[in-house]
């Protein structure tokens, strides 16, 4: 009923990203020893749920139309798109955030700006994209050769 269906991409790619976003928040956990709710919610950090989505979601569809099959190349097409906004605009929209931070610091000493920070977080390290490709495909051979059986 649901092996070999849309289903199971749609959950798959899903899956994946959840278990990426839990996953961030037992490390913040761990690291912190402080539950914040607010990870789970969040983008950036490791491993990128993004990424871990979009790789199960293509890796599934692999497994599902064949590795040679047009509609796992417009998957994977996806997937690299989503990758490299991950690891480099989304990154480097961060970067330029933390600079925008540290100017508004120094002019908030003086009392000329209000104190609002924007969020420096927001993309990925290339080998954390690394991480949720690797979660990604794990999950999707995981689910269609063991789970939906």
């Amino acid at each position: 009923m649901f092996l070999n269906t849309s289903y199971e991409v749609i959950v798959n790619g899903i899956e994946a990203a959840i278990v990426a976003q839990l996953l961030k928040f037992l490390g913040h956990l761990i690291k912190t020893r402080k539950v914040d709710f607010q990870v789970l919610a969040t983008t950036g950090g490791m491993p990128s749920s993004h990424t871990a989505g979009v790789v199960s979601l293509s890796t599934t569809v692999g497994i599902i139309c064949g590795f040679d099959s047009i509609e796992f190349a417009i998957a994977i097409g996806y997937a690299l798109v989503v990758m490299y906004d991950a690891a480099g605009l989304r990154r480097s929209t961060g970067k330029i955030a933390a600079c925008l931070n540290k100017i508004r610091d120094d002019f908030y000493a003086n009392g000329q700006v209000p104190n609002e920070r924007l969020k420096e977080l927001l993309g990925h390290t290339p080998f954390e994209v690394f991480v949720g490709a690797l979660l990604g495909a794990y999950m999707a051979f995981m689910n269609h050769f063991y789970l939906f059986q």
